[in-house]
């Protein structure tokens, strides 16, 4: 599938450079994030990352929930399962836990609907910011820290009617943002849609940290650097 060039296998162990993550989260998320640039001092591989892989070696199961308990780096070397029949964890080669993950329901290993599925749902989550929490934060008066913008990936689950589908899209239904003293967490649900029908529905969560009171003028400015920083990246590749 599309994801040989953005990671290394060898003897079945998974592993990164900064580059192959990097240029996932930007060509294939749109995701510029900066924990993701090749310089990063707190560098981690995008948790779609692993999402796309898990899929593409094990399958895509009607009901699925992942949980990140921990940063790949570019020096994680990851065991990912070909099979899994109702729970799992992605560990590196001294059992650290990066990744739990649960399963129910028919399973299929249908490329076609792996990549569409895969590629709708990176898509959607790599425009998470500032697409959809901007306007949550102002909803909810609050904003991540400019000086230190985190938000990181805390689980996700999606539930299929079906796995007979060839084409899919998501579409956002709503979102929440749940706030404890200077921490929020937010989750974006979603419908899966296929052929102009719902087909399924998932959910997003992540946390975001060092809230502080909304201030247009503040967002703003991050809003403005996050698309030079993509401008400029585009521009480099033309």
């Amino acid at each position: 599938m599309f994801l040989e060039n953005y990671c290394r296998i060898s003897d079945e162990k998974i592993s990164f450079t900064r580059q192959q993550a990097s240029d996932f989260a930007k060509q294939i998320a749109d995701d510029f994030n900066p924990l993701h640039n090749i310089d990063a001092k707190r560098f981690c591989v995008p948790g779609d990352l692993l999402f796309a892989l898990i899929l593409e070696r094990a399958g895509l199961h009607q009901e699925m929930s992942f949980t990140f308990s921990g940063m790949v780096t570019d020096t994680t070397t990851l065991n990912i399962p070909t099979e899994i029949t109702t729970i799992a964890s992605i560990v590196d080669d001294k059992e650290k836990e990066y990744l739990k993950m649960s399963v129910a329901g028919n399973s299929t290993k249908n490329s076609h609907s792996i990549t569409s599925l895969t590629r709708a749902y990176v898509e959607f989550s790599g425009h998470t910011f500032p697409h959809i929490l901007v306007e949550l934060m102002k909803k909810n008066n609050v904003m991540i820290n400019p000086a230190r913008p985190m938000i990181m990936y805390e689980s996700m689950s999606i539930e299929l009617n079906n796995l007979e589908f060839q084409d899919i899209a998501l579409r956002l239904s709503s979102t929440t943002l749940e706030i404890e003293g200077k921490r929020g967490n937010a989750c974006l649900s979603f419908d899966l849609i296929s052929q102009d029908k719902v087909i399924g529905h998932g959910k997003k969560f992540m946390l975001l940290s060092g809230l502080r009171d909304y201030c247009q003028e503040t967002i703003d400015n991050i809003v403005t650097q996050y698309n030079e920083t993509k401008a400029n990246y585009i521009a480099e590749k033309v």
